[in-house]
């Protein structure tokens, strides 16, 4: 559940699965475990975490960078789409296969279409064995295509579309390219990551207080089915959000 504001030295808890990660390597891509970690959450304070597993890629100049990593920031960041999620559910960027599996796992999720552009990465959630860690019936509903999430359709409607396919968190672009996602997967409704940090940029943008009638306002622009305004607090996790990772204005 979503984490309210908690003693630094407090662990990461979540009732969500989080999948069992060893380490390896495929291509430029390094699968690495961190045994205790101190990181900040999208919404909560730094909190502790052990085994943590991070996705990381080798840039041009030889250094990695991470893509991905099983922190409180990645996973709060992601759970309002993934605990929301329901039928057909298409996710944009495989990543760690964090949200892929944890739809899988709900009773109310029928089919998960997984698109990923790097068959590494593919290779990599392979190798870590993601998918043995699930029961039958939740492997049988994921299929997983290698391709560009831009240019993907589906053969049936989404009910529901998750896309994450950029770094940084903080950046505007994944709204119009969200909206090309949902209209070649017909999606229903969809959950952005970093919606909340595109929503708190245009709301100081007009210089208009975060409040569910300034949300609806820029929900309406964007122009997407979004998921999150429905929940009572989400102005305040807008918030809470904006003021730990939106530095830019």
């Amino acid at each position: 559940m979503i984490a309210d504001a908690l003693s630094p030295l407090t662990p990461f808890v979540t009732d969500l699965f989080v999948p069992r990660y060893q380490p390896c390597e495929v291509g430029r891509w390094r699968l690495q475990v961190a045994p205790i970690l101190l990181s900040a959450g999208y919404w909560s304070p730094a909190l502790m975490t052990t085994d943590t597993a991070a996705l990381m890629r080798r840039e041009a100049d030889g250094e990695y960078r991470c893509w991905m990593s099983m922190t409180p920031m990645e996973i709060e960041s992601q759970e309002i789409g993934v605990r929301a999620a329901t039928g057909h559910t298409v996710v944009m960027g495989m990543g760690m296969g964090w949200a892929a599996v944890n739809a899988a796992l709900r009773p109310e999720v029928t089919r998960v279409t997984v698109v990923e552009l790097d068959p590494d990465v593919i290779e990599v959630n392979r190798n870590v064995g993601l998918f043995d860690q699930l029961p039958a019936e939740a492997v049988a509903k994921i299929s997983i295509v290698n391709a560009d999430a831009l240019e993907f359709r589906t053969d049936e409607p989404a009910d529901t579309l998750m896309t994450d396919i950029w770094l940084p968190i903080n950046g505007d672009e994944r709204m119009e390219q969200s909206r090309i996602m949902a209209r070649n997967t017909g999606a229903r409704r969809g959950y952005v990551w970093g919606q909340e940090l595109a929503i708190a940029r245009r709301a100081r943008s007009l210089g208009l207080e975060l409040n569910e009638a300034t949300v609806a306002r820029i929900v309406a622009e964007f122009d997407l089915p979004l998921i999150g305004p429905e929940l009572p607090d989400y102005p305040s996790l807008i918030g809470r959000a904006a003021d730990k990772w939106l530095k830019d204005v």
